[in-house]
């Protein structure tokens, strides 16, 4: 899915116009915009740790390094993409594909452009892309995202919880 264009409509707009969403390969230059990236996720839980910024910002930091330590150990044949859209970077996709699955590692937006459907449109492309191959699907989610109803309308299911995450699956379609 590197460097795949997606064309998506901008519903949040009084004139529309078409944006894009690309894909490319996250290197050594992108650690700070992916560091950025996972401390936006962790925003909300930081607020009640009482913690000065210099604390939370070296708390982030250790857990981001380990978070991408231990991804590149454990898929060493995962895509990780930097999400663009309009040429603006705005998140990460990581995706594990397989043989016969594909498992989304993780998928992060930043905040200016979470619910304006750019996420949507790349879960529903991989969606496309895991039906065409014939591969079963799977992620793990928070089981407080509301996003989980999201998965549900895609024909995930969720199997197990594990820890505070639901391990989802989406057989394939026939």
């Amino acid at each position: 899915m590197s460097n795949v264009w997606i064309p998506m409509e901008n519903h949040n707009t009084a004139t529309k116009r078409s944006e894009t969403i690309h894909f490319r390969p996250i290197t050594d230059e992108d650690m700070e915009f992916l560091y950025r990236l996972y401390a936006s996720t962790r925003l909300t839980e930081m607020a009640v740790t009482g913690w000065n910024e210099t604390q939370i910002e070296a708390f982030l930091r250790m857990q981001f390094r380990l978070q991408h330590m231990q991804y590149m150990q454990n898929y060493p044949g995962a895509s990780f993409n930097i999400v663009f859209i309009d040429g603006t970077p705005a998140g990460r996709l990581y995706v594990d594909r397989k043989e016969d699955r594909m498992l989304v590692i993780d998928i992060s937006l930043l905040p200016d452009f979470k619910g304006k459907g750019a996420g949507g449109r790349i879960l529903r492309a991989l969606v496309e892309e895991a039906d065409a191959k014939g591969l079963v699907m799977s992620l793990h989610v928070e089981r407080s995202n509301p996003i989980l109803q999201f998965y549900k309308a895609l024909g995930f299911r969720e199997l197990e919880l594990r820890g505070m995450y639901y391990y989802m699956e989406r057989e394939l379609l026939n």
